[in-house]
């Protein structure tokens, strides 16, 4: 993905849509700063390229590879954070499995059959009690509001 010389001032929102860029070139733009998160999801992105006020996404140690020519720094093969000897900042609950989400970026998924908040619960989500009682419930309500309204409607 080619976004050089576009005179873009900030990441465009759009750009979260292109998670499967491989490449993607930013250079040559009067960029002042990569937002936290511009790169969420870009798992597949292996090589960038961005002016050379900017830090690479992730920092240096999220690639392996970070050289600096006249006008841009290029980050070459994301590193996966998960694999790293460096300690995680935040390392999954128990029950979950560590895996990247972009430049320097993880994300938590829950092992089966667990899920919900620090992937505590275990089993599935019950859809048929869940179901069954948002139904009674709508019909319960739906029957008082016609017994009780159905006075005030006009008859022809």
């Amino acid at each position: 993905l080619d976004l050089s010389n576009c005179s873009l001032h900030s990441v465009p929102p759009e750009l979260a849509e292109a998670t499967a860029a491989i490449v993607l070139d930013l250079t040559e733009n009067p960029l002042t700063t990569l937002p936290d998160g511009s790169f969420l999801g870009f798992i597949q992105l292996q090589s960038l390229a961005v002016p050379l006020p900017l830090e690479c996404p992730g920092g240096n140690d999220a690639w392996q590879n970070v050289t600096v020519d006249r006008s841009s720094r290029l980050c070459h093969r994301q590193r996966n954070p998960c694999n790293s000897s460096v300690e995680l900042a935040w390392p999954c609950p128990e029950n979950s499995v560590c895996s990247p989400d972009g430049p320097g970026l993880i994300q938590c998924l829950c092992d089966s059959p667990f899920h919900g908040y620090k992937c505590l619960r275990e089993g599935t989500f019950p859809m048929l009690l869940f179901g069954g009682i948002l139904g009674t419930a709508t019909v319960s309500l739906s029957l008082l509001l016609w017994g009780t309204q159905r006075r005030k409607a006009k008859t022809p």
